[in-house]
């Protein structure tokens, strides 16, 4: 399937992509040249459909560290180019490779994303398990272990009013 194109003045859409600190943190990315990495990688093919098929330049990006004793969101970036072929997964010598992935006929896409804000705290797992209006959000739902998850434009509001400190 190829990337479709989103209309002429669609609005933006709102993504959460998580990150082991450990690998790699928000502030890694706010160190990198540019504040610009790409986010390759990901080798689960609904994540990957969702980067290929759907998050476009422009889209706002919370980014969430997980596998820590407290997961949360701890900032925002944009992605800044649209999807592209991940060349991680043709490279034997990268922990991403895949032998299976032909560079004719890639298996794999990444896209890249720009820091924009890192939240002066993060705002937690569990914090954002207190909030009603949050309990749509696919982070929430049992068993969603996706590396890339789309967000509504009304819990990403919800989410920025509790990164600032303020109540919904």
């Amino acid at each position: 399937m190829s990337a479709t194109k989103r209309p002429a003045g669609a609005n933006r859409h709102y993504w959460l992509v998580k990150s082991e600190p450990g690998t790699f943190s928000f502030d890694n990315l706010w160190d990198s040249p540019g504040r610009t990495t790409g986010w390759d990688g990901v080798r689960n093919y609904q994540a990957r459909n969702l980067m290929r098929d759907e998050m476009r330049k422009g889209d706002l990006v919370f980014f969430y560290h997980s596998s820590t004793a407290e997961p949360g969101i701890v900032g925002i970036a944009e992605v800044v180019s649209d999807a592209y072929p991940d060349e991680t997964a043709h490279d034997p010598e990268n922990p991403h490779f895949d032998p299976r992935s032909k560079p004719e006929n890639p298996s794999w896409h990444a896209v890249d994303i720009r820091a924009v804000e890192k939240f002066s705290r993060p705002v937690t797992l569990s914090e954002l398990r207190t909030r009603p209006e949050l309990e749509g959000l696919p982070l929430l739902q049992k068993g969603s272990r996706l590396s890339v998850q789309r967000v509504g434009a009304a819990e990403w509001n919800a989410v920025l009013v509790m990164a600032k400190g303020g109540n919904i």
